[in-house]
């Protein structure tokens, strides 16, 4: 839930700015870049820190190698691309890069919920609401890529 209420406040408060006269952000395109850069520099740095690390490691679908690893890589890009959203001439091509990004991460949730995980103490988010929470995720970057 903490990445959707950064996405939807990030975009609001920037939305906001901009209509108080933040030139750079005058416009819903400029504000979702923001919202969604806001909830990528949240989910980049939960794999990073104790104990959401660990629980990201454990959702990593069995199988495959080196989970710590994968969950280091994929927060790394989430950082980049949170970055990158941020630079208009580089935003399009990162919100196609992390749209591609959630979709290769979603077998994860999907594992995870099938598995009953928890993710610092507390169940992940059951498989329904997680797709559309995906659903909204990969929509706003979309909008980002392909809009104005």
């Amino acid at each position: 839930m903490a990445p959707l209420i950064a996405l939807v406040a990030g975009t609001a408060l920037a939305r906001l700015a901009g209509l108080l006269g933040v030139g750079a952000l005058d416009g819903w395109h400029p504000a979702l870049r923001v919202g969604l850069a806001l909830m990528f520099v949240l989910t980049g740095f939960a794999h990073f820190a104790e104990p959401r690390r660990s629980g990201l490691i454990a959702m990593v679908p069995p199988g495959l190698p080196r989970p710590d690893l994968l969950v280091t890589l994929t927060g790394v890009l989430e950082l980049a691309g949170a970055a990158a959203l941020l630079v208009p001439a580089t935003a399009g091509w990162a919100a196609a890069g992390l749209a591609v990004l959630m979709l290769a991460m979603f077998p994860a949730n999907v594992s995870a919920a099938r598995r009953g995980l928890t993710l610092a103490g507390k169940p992940v988010t059951p498989l329904w609401p997680r797709t559309a929470l995906q659903v909204v995720f990969v929509g706003a970057a979309a909008a980002i890529s392909f809009g104005a």
